[in-house]
């Protein structure tokens, strides 16, 4: 199964604050999405990171990587310095790219970090995925929203858990009614 997160920014102290996260520490919220993750996946999934996976953390990003279950992607995004410079993180991941397009099933699906206005095949039905803007509700939010087949994987919008695309749609729906 493919699933799908981006932002999880482990080890992020000041992430709670911005992101309004429901945990006392960095420390909590790495624990919690831990478990979250182990519990949904599995060893043979696919898990697509769609960038900022570990920021300001003081444990090394192989460290959370070596814990977590299932085949992971890495794409890029714009707090992922420290994970590229770990040669042991970089080991833990199936793949390392800035953009990817994927086949979830049948959909043809391109995963960035940063949302994007077009992606190959838009106009054709192909879907994207992406993170970056959190669980903000500003113009790119507003914006984004008007982008038919483009989907926020943002963990605070999936529950801090890793989302297959069913879920996501779904989840996107719930965040976008509760303005």
């Amino acid at each position: 199964m493919n699933l799908y997160i981006s932002d999880l920014h482990f080890g992020h102290q000041w992430i709670i604050a911005f992101d309004n996260r429901p945990f006392a520490d960095a420390e909590e919220m790495d624990r919690v999405q831990m478990e979250r993750w182990n519990a949904k996946v599995k060893d043979e999934d696919d898990v697509y990171i769609l960038g900022d996976f570990a920021c300001d953390n003081e444990k090394p990003a192989d460290w959370y990587l070596s814990r977590l279950k299932g085949r992971k992607h890495l794409v890029i995004g714009n707090h992922d310095e420290e994970t590229l410079n770990n040669e042991k993180a970089i080991a833990c991941f199936e793949s390392v790219e800035k953009l990817l397009q994927i086949k979830d099933g049948d959909k043809l699906i391109t995963l960035g970090h940063f949302p994007m206005v077009e992606w190959d095949g838009c106009f054709d039905g192909a879907w994207h995925i992406y993170g970056h803007i959190h669980g903000r509700r500003d113009e790119v939010y507003e914006f984004m929203k008007t982008r038919a087949r483009s989907l926020n994987a943002g963990c605070m919008v999936n529950n801090f858990t890793p989302a297959s695309f069913e879920e996501l749609v779904e989840n996107n729906k719930i965040f976008q009614s509760v303005e």
